[in-house]
């Protein structure tokens, strides 16, 4: 499980984003119950959902398509946002500070793949979100996922954090002390982390000034409403 190896991997995120810009079980033995065989009904079946109710359907196909689109107006970003909008098991494995252990973690925990996009906006902040994919199989990935980034986030100093409506335990945070880096202006930033299914959301933002709680908010709401 992810969460099970936070604290040793850590988690770089988007900071660096940032600064770019700037066993089947025995027989019981009991001997079977005694039924009579019922006849098959022969009514007709329910219609099938049509793609856009059904979620298998949706998540199964271009993962890119759920991504928030860029607003009008919004610059390029300054940095590589994956690969056609599509982001690699190394590449994602490279956000964290131990890389080469959170690849043989994330392998096993059945990382699947991973959608991105990225912009510039008119207020100078760079965005973020990801879409990370699990095959879940064996575990809950995308929660494990999720409680990983949450664990990172609330462990800076200074941060305020909210409930994202409509998600189960999904977070968002506004860091209120900047990061300092020699040679770079001080990088404000923001974050939000939700999971529905096997997806696991990531949202970040940064900033040479503080990241308004409407924008990190408004971004992980709409976002999660696309899944």
């Amino acid at each position: 499980m992810l969460i099970a190896v936070a604290a040793v991997l850590g988690v770089v995120a988007g900071t660096c984003t940032g600064y770019l810009v700037q066993a089947d079980r025995e027989p019981t033995g009991l001997p079977p119950l005694s039924q009579p065989v019922l006849a098959q009904s022969r009514g007709e079946a329910p219609e099938p959902l049509p793609a856009a109710r059904d979620r298998r359907v949706r998540t199964d196909g271009d993962l890119r398509e759920l991504l928030l689109e860029k607003p009008r107006g919004a610059r390029e970003p300054g940095w590589p946002v994956g690969e056609d909008g599509w982001m690699e098991l190394a590449e994602y494995a490279g956000y964290y500070e131990e890389s080469g252990s959170m690849f043989g973690q994330l392998a096993m925990d059945e990382f699947r793949r991973a959608a991105v996009v990225g912009w510039l906006d008119d207020d100078g902040y760079s965005v973020e979100i990801r879409l990370v994919q699990f095959r879940q199989e064996e575990t809950l990935a995308a929660a494990d996922s999720v409680e990983n980034g949450q664990y990172w986030a609330e462990d800076g100093e200074d941060t305020d954090s909210w409930a994202v409506p409509g998600t189960e335990e999904g977070r968002a945070y506004v860091h209120r002390s900047p990061d300092v880096e020699p040679g770079y202006e001080p990088l404000y930033g923001a974050e939000a982390h939700a999971w529905r299914g096997d997806i696991a959301m990531e949202v970040w933002v940064h900033g040479s000034k503080p990241v308004p709680k409407k924008m990190i908010m408004d971004l992980a709401e709409r976002q999660m409403e696309r899944l």
